[in-house]
């Protein structure tokens, strides 16, 4: 009986395990700080990295690869430098790039997610505005 009860503690254990592991790249997402922004160089341009799951910023995220341009609009060649910034907030990224002229702009983001197997990437649409 007692080795009924601990192979049922068990499975229900390795149940749970599962689901957790189970978690992916889609429970997270990138989301802008602020959609719209004055054009010009050396902008802040800051991204908030959340869990879909709990609602929660992701803190401590590796961003290693990033991209600016404007595919929105049809300029996917016209492409900006991005430098990283300090965090002020958690799950806050922050970038310094140009927003050259008025428009759409596309940030593409990989990062790292500590626990998580998989490259989270994503892409975020801002404005820029006169």
């Amino acid at each position: 009986m007692l080795s009924k009860l601990t192979t049922a503690a068990l499975a229900a254990t390795l149940s749970l395990a599962a689901s957790v592991a189970m978690a992916g790249a889609g429970d997270f997402a990138f989301e802008p700080v602020s959609p719209e922004m004055k054009k010009g160089d050396d902008v802040t341009l800051a991204v908030r990295l959340m869990n879909k799951r709990t609602g929660k910023p992701v803190s401590d995220a590796v961003i290693f690869k990033t991209r600016v341009d404007m595919a929105p609009d049809g300029m996917a060649d016209m492409e900006s430098p991005v430098s990283p910034l300090p965090s002020k907030e958690p799950g806050v990224y922050a970038f310094k790039t140009d927003l050259p002229m008025a428009g759409r702009y596309q940030v593409t983001l990989s990062a790292k997610v500590q626990g998580e197997p998989e490259t989270v990437t994503g892409k975020v649409i801002v404005k820029a505005t006169k």
